[in-house]
């Protein structure tokens, strides 16, 4: 990255002591771990619409598509309060150049989804989204976001940063005028990522830059970046993951000996069979593009989407 990244963050989840009770919800991972490669643009809708530290409880009430934000005791409505804050937020966290934003889960304004709305005789339903999550998600449809419930789960998290990481690696794209030549070089350099998640999207994707220049440059970009969003949202499957393996091991064919090949389709079986995790393939691969000096496998971002610190393909 040529500059650090620019993250949203529900605040308690750094630390901070803003939640209705006085406490925070500190995620040690996000903070310590992640938090060594990104800028945090911290966020708490309750307090910055003007809600105190302690405050009473809300809740998302009536109607799950558009819900009211209520307090639990006196029944005071901030739903106009807290909308009316999260557009001006918006608008100035648009200027942040945000590459991904975390939200709170469960939070009845930055829950992601599956937040409680109660009915009026009390009964919940989780199907709701926060007040300032459901704006935020509206006004940046195709930014990474999540919520640090689903980050839990070590194939989400890593999704999530890796499309983070497409997301900056985007923005200098475009910050740098982004030509069809370096659209071409962009595509060339994803190939196998997008691979991993949606080989439609990946064949949706060469068509489009092959037929690149019968486009207009910006709507070009625009469909790119939209169809190469929405193919990485899908997950990586085991199954994918090891097809892509086997097209890197392809690459090989005529350079290894047959003791490194055969080790190599070993580890790539052992993937296969859920007994190593992604990182043995990979660092194995990435042993042999160094070895050979394979030059179309080096610049794959498949074998480096995000730093070895975080260290997100050894539990997937």
């Amino acid at each position: 990255m040529k500059e650090r990244i620019k993250l949203g963050i529900s605040s308690c989840l750094l630390g901070n002591n803003v939640r209705y009770d006085g406490g925070h919800k500190l995620d040690h991972y996000l903070r310590n771990t992640l938090g060594q490669f990104v800028e945090w643009v911290v966020v708490c809708p309750e307090v910055e619409c003007g809600l105190p530290v302690p405050r009473e409880a809300m809740r998302l009430v009536d109607d799950p598509v558009a819900p009211r934000l209520v307090t639990m005791n006196s029944g005071i409505d901030h739903t106009d309060r807290m909308a009316a804050w999260a557009k001006k937020k918006l608008g100035e966290l648009e200027k942040q150049e945000l590459s991904g934003f975390i939200f709170k889960s469960r939070s009845p304004s930055s829950g992601m989804q599956g937040v409680k709305v109660y009915s009026k005789n009390g009964v919940p339903i989780r199907k709701g989204e926060g007040i300032f999550a459901k704006a935020f998600t509206g006004r940046f449809p195709s930014l990474p976001v999540e919520d640090e419930g689903r980050l839990q789960d070590p194939g989400i998290r890593e999704n999530f940063i890796e499309r983070v990481f497409v997301y900056q690696r985007w923005r200098e794209l475009i910050a740098a005028r982004g030509t069809l030549g370096k659209l071409v070089a962009f595509h060339a350099e994803h190939k196998l990522m997008l691979m991993a998640h949606s080989p439609k999207h990946l064949r949706e994707l060469g068509a489009l830059v092959s037929q690149g220049k019968h486009y207009q440059r910006s709507m070009l970009l625009e469909n790119y970046f939209r169809v190469m969003m929405d193919g990485l949202r899908l997950m990586a499957t085991v199954k994918k993951h090891t097809n892509v393996l086997q097209h890197m091991a392809g690459y090989f064919k005529n350079r290894l000996s047959s003791d490194e090949k055969q080790e190599l389709l070993d580890v790539i079986s052992q993937y296969h069979k859920g007994l190593v995790p992604l990182i043995v393939p990979v660092t194995l691969v990435k042993h042999y593009v160094r070895k050979y000096d394979e030059p179309y496998l080096a610049r794959q971002y498949y074998l480096n989407p995000h730093p070895l610190e975080l260290m997100l393909r050894n539990h997937v």
